[in-house]
């Protein structure tokens, strides 16, 4: 890559961050989302392209060591078989696991389960990268292929809580709310994963929320951000909770503060769109 494109990249990520303060309305929003994406796919595939060359620069080392050998008899001997493929395809897994995280933190889950269902065929079986297919395919709700997957992932470790919660959250949207609090709270209990134990408070109060035992939901949601306070969507779906449990002025309140904590999150905005549509007199959504 040249200075130039390195430049052009950086250029193209400048006018982006400008453009997030200026993206109020959805169809500007979704606009941005395809342009993060395209960037983030451009610089994906130029970093892809990097490491092919640099592991051709390597080749090129070991084939010097190989001729400064052969003239020099007193050198000590030199490894002179070919790299062997599992270290390549090992690299090439992770790289494309790492490549499927991003893409799911931006919303392009079609895009990760392709680069997750490529990254399993260099190594298959490896747990993160099926933990992370099945999220990918629970997102972009292929709910029964994800389920198939994370109970693949269940049966090779039961004390995965990512999966685990994963699964409570694909009952709670087939509505099987006493299947999902028994795999929710199961996590809760095993708490041997950060992330899984806070979205598995998280989703126990989207359950009960759907159940409309508001007082429930809220305790969960509350937990929820205390655990991790930058899940602007708890903010959300606490404002409903509360909203929908007859505490009008704390719904208006927890929705204020859900924006104030990062007003660029679509979360952030879905607060101030419901802010605004109980200021109408409207309600906000129930689902």
């Amino acid at each position: 890559m040249t200075d130039f494109t390195i430049s052009a990249l950086r250029d193209q990520y400048d006018v982006l961050l400008r453009r997030l303060d200026e993206a109020g309305t959805p169809e500007q929003r979704e606009a941005l989302k395809r342009d993060i994406i395209g960037l983030f796919k451009t610089v994906d595939q130029a970093i892809g392209e990097l490491s092919t060359l640099k592991e051709g620069i390597r080749v090129l080392v070991d084939r010097y060591k190989q001729l400064q050998a052969s003239h020099s008899p007193d050198t000590a001997p030199q490894f002179t078989g070919q790299m062997p493929a599992m270290q390549a395809s090992y690299i090439d897994a992770s790289t494309l696991i790492e490549k499927g995280w991003h893409l799911i933190s931006l919303g392009d889950y079609d895009g990760a389960i392709a680069a997750l269902q490529k990254a399993l065929q260099y190594s298959p079986g490896d747990i993160q990268g099926e933990s992370l297919l099945g999220w990918a395919q629970m997102r972009a709700e292929h709910y029964d292929e994800a389920l198939q997957t994370f109970q693949l992932v269940l049966t090779k470790e039961p004390a995965n809580s990512l999966a685990r919660i994963n699964v409570g959250y694909i009952c709670l949207k087939k509505r099987i709310f006493g299947e999902a609090i028994e795999h929710l709270s199961k996590a809760i209990r095993l708490d041997n994963d950060k992330k899984a134990t806070l979205y598995a408070h998280f989703y126990l109060g989207l359950v009960y929320l759907e159940r409309e035992m508001f007082e429930d939901a809220q305790t969960f949601f509350r937990k929820t951000l205390a655990l991790g306070p930058n899940l602007i969507e708890a903010y959300y779906e606490l404002g409903r909770a509360y909203w929908y449990g007859d505490d009008r002025a704390t719904a208006r309140q927890t929705w204020e503060e859900g924006y104030k904590a990062n007003r660029f999150s679509p979360w952030g905005k879905r607060c101030q769109e419901a802010l605004e549509l109980v200021a109408q007199g409207q309600e906000p959504p129930r689902s």
